[in-house]
């Protein structure tokens, strides 16, 4: 016989499934942002990359330029 203050097996098991789902939801939720914050970052880098570049072949057309 249970009292009013024990659970059953299946409500143990039920809370501890639901434990398990919402951790896993979490951590799900903080690699999500923790890949999109790389991917911005590795975007950044690319562009800032890119603008050097442009920024370098400009350099080297003007003091070709210059040459000539």
């Amino acid at each position: 016989m249970t009292g009013p203050d024990r659970l059953s097996r299946a409500e143990i098991n039920k809370d501890a499934v639901q434990s398990a789902l919402e951790a896993t939801a979490s951590t799900v939720g903080q690699v999500a942002g923790i890949v999109t914050t790389a991917v911005k970052d590795v975007v950044g880098a690319i562009g800032g990359l890119a603008t050097e570049v442009f920024e370098i072949r400009e350099s080297a057309k003007r003091a070709a330029d210059d040459h000539d």
